[in-house]
Parts: C-alpha cells; structure tokens; sequence
C-alpha cells in the first residue's frame, strides 16, 4: 500500500472502500476543503466562474466529438437507465460544457470566459494503485477557457499558469514542482504538466533546474530540446508525480459541437477552447508523500486540518483539566483552529498519535507544565520545542 494511503487511514483521514476508493472522514475532509479553497481562490482570481455539472453523461453529446467510443476514451464507466438507454459517468467534461457554452456565447462579445467545478469524476483504470494518487472516484478541478482566437486564448493560458504556480506554492510544495513540457497531442505543439519530485511518482521529468522547467520523458529528444533552447547535459531525471496539466483544444470541441459566435463584422468563427486540471486529492495524497517522516505526516500550516493540537496529560486531574480546558476556549475564541485531545491515555500514546496526525504545532498542559506556569510547545515541522508563558503563546499562535 503506498505511504500516502497507510499514513492518511492510520491517521484517521480517509477510509478505503475498494481499490482506488477512499471516503473523506472529518480530518481528511477538513484537510481536503483547505486545498480546494485555495484552488478555488486563485481559480476565480484570473476570472473562473463555478459551476456543478452532471457526473451523468447523455451519449448523445459524446458521439458528436467521436469520444463516448470505449476505444477513444478506454476508462468510460457506463451504466443503463430501466429503459435500457446506456449513460456514462464523466471522466472529464470538454463535451457537455461546451455544449451548455453554445447556450450562452453567440457574440464576441461575450468573450472571453472561463468556467470551472471542483466535482467527482469516474475512471475505470485497469489498475487503481498508489493510495490517493489515482483513484477510479476522485474529486478534480477542472476549468475551461473560452477565447475569441489563439492570441486571446495565449493570454489567459500565461494567466492559468502562473494560477497554478500560485496553488503550489500554497499549498507547501512549490519548491518541489516544476512546469513540465509534454506533448500537446491532437489539440497543440505542447502540453504543461506541472510536476512535484516525489519517489513515489510514476513519470519521469528531465529538468534543468537553473531555467526552473522541465520535459516529460515522452518527449525528450533532441527536436523538443533544441525547440525549448535546454541542454541535455545540463537535465537531471527524476520521477515525479503530475499533480496538475493545462493545454489549449483550439476549436477540436467547438467544431464537433457547434460553439460559434459572431464577430464585429458579423461573421460567423469557432470559439477558442483550453482546459486546465487539478486534482484536489491527488494532491493531497502528493502534500503526504513529500512532506511526511518516519513519525508520521507533517501538514503545512494552510491546509492543515487544524493550527493547534492541544494534549492535556494527566487530563484526570481537576488542575489540569481546568487549565487545558480553559487555555482551549480562549484559542476558539481567538478562531485558531484547535482539535482538543482529553483522552485519558499514556502521554506517549498521545504524543504518538499527535505525531502522526500531523498538526503543525502541540501544545501540551500538564501538571510539570502548570507547576512552571508555563505551556509546552512544540513545532511538528522542525522538532523545537520551547517552554512559553499564555500570552507569549497566544500571540504566536494568532500570526
């Protein structure tokens, strides 16, 4: 089982149903809404409006572009109404969005525009493995940007991108990815992945970490290279987990579906079309096997599920209750995040535990600690710990 998904069920985050499966307990839930809050933040900075489509998918739409063919699209799970009529459940959603678009665009001016949704997809891959990291049920975010022609669409494209380096750096892993150049297949040239260095990945990135970019394997030769003005000499191989991708459709979908608008002179043009993904949980399960160690996760402080786990030792003793218990009200009046564990077990139990759940910072009330007048304060990241009075602590904690 990969280190994410031992890490995130022995911690209480997630529960697995089945291979490539995961329910989100309260932890996890919590860590989960942080990161797509983030994702949505930079998402409507450049423009992004949301939307929820349906997870349902009418055949219909999808002959149109070629793509509800198993043979096209090799992960489709498809199901039949009790009238025999066969649906599919979405994998992604170029086709019915573009298709509510040619509802609503139909002059230049109503370009440009970007949608989004952060929503469920369904992918029935031959193999589910590697924890969170590839799921056949997996939340993603995934935008659509609709542009007038290619320089437009290059416009917002420089935007999405410097939005998804603006995600990472967030979220703690921005020192650790890397914009991949890929192959743009049908749609364009190139293709971007974004990649975060992690032995637990299953692609392989050649980057040239003074210019801060990279290529994916599939398309390092000596063409693409020359093309991208990088030495060969000068790229280290790492594996790498993809933990987001944008690329331009041009007018692939627009055509097979009809997006058109009219232009100034009144002649009728294609709309063109970008996508741009992230999966939340994927990157999740990537925050974990980067940023973990031998105790167990260590969760930056913005996507953390909580800034504070206080550990009351010795929670029996009316004293110590009474100090935890009233140092845990002030936090919550304060609104910092704090998860409160009285249980009445052995300190190393709980230490163990805190360890592993991963919360930035421990406090912990005891009776050593009230003799002192003091708090023990502890730095899951770093290991420091330090003796601190009340008011030092609540200052530090507020920040």
């Amino acid at each position: 089982m990969a280190k994410n998904a031992q890490l995130l069920i022995r911690a209480g985050y997630v529960h697995k149903e089945m291979a490539g499966v995961y329910s989100f307990l309260p932890l996890g839930l919590r860590t989960l809404n942080k990161i797509i809050q983030i994702i949505r933040e930079e998402m409507n900075a450049i423009g992004g409006q949301e939307v929820v489509l349906t997870a349902l998918q009418n055949p219909e739409v999808w002959n149109k572009s070629g793509r509800f063919s198993d043979e096209v699209i090799d992960v489709w799970f498809k199901t039949q109404l009790k009238n025999d009529t066969e649906l599919g459940l979405g994998p992604t959603h170029e086709e019915p969005l573009t298709a509510l678009m040619a509802e609503h665009i139909s002059s230049y001016r109503d370009l440009p525009c970007s949608v989004y949704q952060i929503q469920t997809k369904f992918r029935n891959e031959t193999r589910s493995k590697s924890g969170i990291l590839r799921g056949r049920e997996f939340l993603m975010k995934d935008l659509y940007s609709f542009s007038l022609n290619q320089k437009q669409h290059d416009e917002f494209y420089e935007q999405a991108k410097q939005a998804y380096v603006n995600v990472f750096r967030r979220v703690g892993v921005g020192d650790k990815t890397y914009l991949a150049f890929a192959s743009g297949g049908a749609f364009s040239e190139f293709s971007h992945e974004f990649q975060t260095i992690c032995e637990a990945g299953e692609d392989v990135i050649y980057i040239d970490k003074e210019k801060g970019i990279a290529v994916n394997e599939e398309v390092n030769n000596d063409e693409v290279l020359n093309n991208l003005g990088l030495d060969k000499n000068k790229l280290v191989k790492e594996k790498s987990i993809e933990v987001g991708n944008i690329f331009t459709l041009g007018t692939r979908f627009s055509e097979a579906l009809d997006l058109n608008y009219l232009d100034e002179s009144g002649v009728e043009q294609k709309v063109f079309m970008g996508s741009y993904g992230i999966g939340p949980a994927r990157l999740m399960g990537t925050i974990v096997e980067l940023l973990s160690d031998d105790k167990g996760i260590v969760w930056p402080e913005s996507v953390a599920p909580f800034k504070v786990h206080l550990v009351s030792v010795g929670a029996e003793k009316n004293n110590v209750r009474r100090v935890a218990d009233d140092f845990y009200q002030k936090l919550t009046t304060q609104n910092i995040e704090v998860l409160y564990d009285d249980r009445d077990l052995r300190p190393g139990e709980k230490f163990a535990d805190s360890d592993l759940i991963g919360i930035p910072w421990r406090v912990v009330v005891s009776e050593k600690t009230i003799t002192s007048n003091n708090f023990e304060l502890k730095n899951r990241a770093s290991g420091v710990v330090e003796m601190t009075t009340e008011n030092t602590l609540l200052q530090k904690l507020s920040v």
